[in-house]
């Protein structure tokens, strides 16, 4: 492959946490060879550099060929890594790197993928001065994106019994309530349909439902789709009200006293629009009020139970043999 055939495209949100070091466990099954770390230096045009080794056997001649044809071909004059001031210019466009925002990198951080006939390259861009400008994380392709797309299918929690509970998207997090009434958030990674990682600690998924229940623990998803609160109107009060994610009811407010509400129409846009200035869609504000009604682990709780404009999708049945 020429240095000209290097395309670097924006990086998928799903890829992004994979530019970030990862478990063990996590980083072998994805095939990470290694992964270079760069700053342009204090005037922004030089380019120290470190390579840090993952998987040696994976690191052949011709790998280190091509990573040097990738590396090199971007820093030529104009390519996104030839100066600081022209990184700058390159993330500011959105239609060139994925911003991380508050997720992964509190808006500093951007992403790329580089792909080849056999690697991927994930490079994580941070265009400011006395930071580290560059991180590539170089992966077998096949190996990559073979974990991507089983990763989609979600972390399945279950019961001891194996009764699916609910599923999360991998990255997304769950809290674990205990008896004294303290509560935890952890992060969860899919390893594989029966695996998982919670905050690096590996568990079969029915040891971990076994552990909780001995416990007298309880799990529900904290959804990374569902906003952090919103605003709903309680009916049965006449009131406006805030629920929080993972929370059960709801915090009263001050906002229209029950005398001020006219009609339950007029309440339901009032709230509507509140929550259009926060980013809130009808669909998540629906499942913010199940979950804190109902419980978090309910499908009734994830916004993909809605359409876009918060009216109950049915849900789909298999056809029946006839």
């Amino acid at each position: 492959m020429s240095d000209t055939d290097f395309k670097a495209a924006p990086m998928q949100l799903e890829e992004a946490r994979y530019s970030y070091r990862n478990s063990q466990q996590i980083s072998s099954q994805t095939g990470l060879i290694g992964y270079l770390r760069a700053d342009m230096g204090t005037n922004g045009n030089e380019f120290w550099s470190t390579w840090n080794d993952y998987r040696k056997d994976l690191k052949t001649d011709d790998f280190k060929s091509e990573f040097d044809d990738v590396i090199n071909s971007f820093r030529e004059k104009g390519q996104f890594l030839s100066d600081r001031q022209t990184l700058s210019q390159f993330c500011d466009d959105s239609q060139n790197a994925l911003e991380f925002g508050e997720r992964y990198g509190a808006g500093r951080d951007y992403g790329v993928r580089v792909n080849s006939q056999d690697y991927a390259y994930l490079m994580r861009l941070n265009p400011h001065k006395g930071e580290y400008n560059l991180y590539c994380y170089c992966y077998r392709k096949d190996w990559l994106d073979h974990h991507l797309e089983l990763a989609r299918r979600g972390i399945r929690f279950i019961n001891p019994h194996y009764k699916e509970l609910f599923r999360i998207p991998d990255g997304d997090h769950i809290r674990i309530s205990y008896p004294d009434g303290s509560h935890k958030d952890r992060t969860c990674r899919y390893i594989d349909d029966s695996h998982v990682e919670v905050d690096n600690n590996l568990y079969h998924i029915c040891e971990f439902a076994e552990i909780m229940e001995g416990n007298g623990n309880k799990v529900i998803p904290l959804r990374s789709s569902l906003p952090e609160q919103c605003y709903i109107y309680v009916q049965t009060e006449n009131k406006i009200g805030i629920v929080k994610k993972g929370e059960s009811g709801y915090y009263k407010t001050d906002i229209l006293e029950s005398n001020e509400i006219k009609s339950h129409s007029e309440a339901e846009a009032f709230v509507d629009e509140i929550n259009e200035k926060l980013n809130v869609t009808p669909a998540q504000r629906k499942a913010m009020m199940a979950g804190s009604m109902f419980g978090w682990q309910t499908p009734a709780a994830d916004p993909k139970s809605y359409d876009d404009n918060g009216q109950a999708l049915k849900p789909k049945h298999k056809d029946r043999e006839r």
